[in-house]
């Protein structure tokens, strides 16, 4: 086991910067996600750390070791890619033991390491089956037993479960979970789904254009934003966003959409109120909006008209899609709600949760 440390790393491709000066310390048994749209540099950040791409500048240790120039099968780390790649002519077992006998690793240890992998991961009758006879979840689990059987100091995983459907993906979220409880390895993980990074990182980096935006625990991201993308990021539906003015009314810091004002929350008026005159993006999630007969109690509420427009039943709630003049929204209503499409009603927004970013800069303001 081992922690990783990437130390003002940049990749250029050309005139392209796929990563641009990225510093991050991962502690050794952690649980890293990188997760970002495409094109992010999530991927290429996973590839500079294998050795499958060369640092532009900077540098990269595997615990205190500068692995800058140490070739990939001497970093030990394990990948396992969003491409499975088994050997179709080759059994389970075959494909999973296949690097160890390239490394002349003794016949007795890479079956002991064969066997004690496909029972961590329940697929101790599938040893004797070709790739082919597998399903998908299945193939899955042996490409994760390929990587376990090296014993690796780190795991890399890159988007592994991008090929299975829906419901194999919540299934395969909670194995790898699992498996590193068990194994106590330091994994780093790649996807573009902020589910899967919410659900399974201990720590979440998040990227745009080659730049990390932020690097948190998953619910500091959700909670405490640091910018604008990483507010739009985080989160399904996505957060909400109104431009508006920081204004004053009857001594109150309020925030003008231009379509309503809502009064900012008495223990926030401090922070906000040197921003008075500023246009600001005021942000709210879509599970702060509420049907205001199904209201949490105690909340500091404001409340504004809207028009439905669409409703998505989803059975423990409903996505209520909102309108005012110049802006769109969403809401989660209990499933109750006696919204319908084209009436008007009244949304209660929890202010106690809502989001002030500064326009210019797209800095969270705090």
């Amino acid at each position: 086991m081992a922690s990783v440390t990437y130390e003002h790393v940049t990749k250029r491709f050309g005139d392209v910067i796929a990563v641009n000066d990225l510093n991050i310390h991962i502690e050794d048994g952690e649980f890293l996600v990188f997760v970002g749209p495409s094109g992010c540099g999530k991927t290429t950040s996973l590839r500079l750390l294998a050795g499958l791409e060369e640092v532009t500048e900077g540098n990269i240790y595997i615990g205190d070791r500068l692995v800058n120039d140490v070739p990939p099968k001497d970093r030990d780390i394990a990948m396992v890619f969003q491409s499975y790649a088994l050997y179709p002519h080759m059994t389970v077992y075959d494909n999973m033991a296949f690097g160890l006998r390239l490394r002349k690793v003794p016949k007795k240890e890479i079956d002991r390491r064969v066997r004690e992998a496909a029972r961590i991961l329940g697929i101790e009758d599938l040893l004797d089956r070709k790739p082919k006879q597998l399903s998908g979840g299945q193939r899955q689990r042996v490409a994760v037993g390929r990587a376990i059987v090296r014993d690796p100091a780190v795991f890399l995983m890159d988007e592994p479960l991008s090929n299975l459907d829906a419901k194999l993906r919540v299934q395969a979220r909670a194995e790898i979970s699992k498996l590193h409880q068990r194994l106590g390895t330091t994994f780093i993980y790649v996807t573009h789904d902020q589910v899967e990074a919410m659900t399974m990182g201990t720590r979440i980096a998040v990227l745009n254009a080659g730049v990390l935006q932020q690097l948190d625990t998953p619910q500091n991201l959700y909670d405490r934003p640091a910018n604008l993308f990483v507010a739009g990021f985080i989160g399904s539906p996505a957060m909400n966003f109104f431009d508006a003015t920081l204004v004053e009314r009857d001594g109150k810091v309020c925030i003008d959409t231009g379509d309503f004002i809502v009064t900012v929350p008495d223990d926030r008026q401090e922070i906000y109120r040197p921003h008075l005159g500023k246009e600001v993006v005021f942000g709210i999630r879509p599970e702060d909006v509420h049907d205001p007969e199904y209201a949490p109690p105690g909340i500091k509420e404001a409340r504004i008209e809207a028009k439905v427009s669409v409703t998505e039943l989803m059975g423990n709630e409903v996505i209520v899609h909102l309108e005012t003049d110049h802006y769109e929204f969403l809401g989660r209503f209990d499933p109750r709600t006696s919204a319908r499409i084209g009436g008007t009603m009244t949304a209660v927004l929890n202010m106690d949760h809502m989001h002030l970013f500064d326009k210019e800069t797209e800095r969270a303001i705090r």
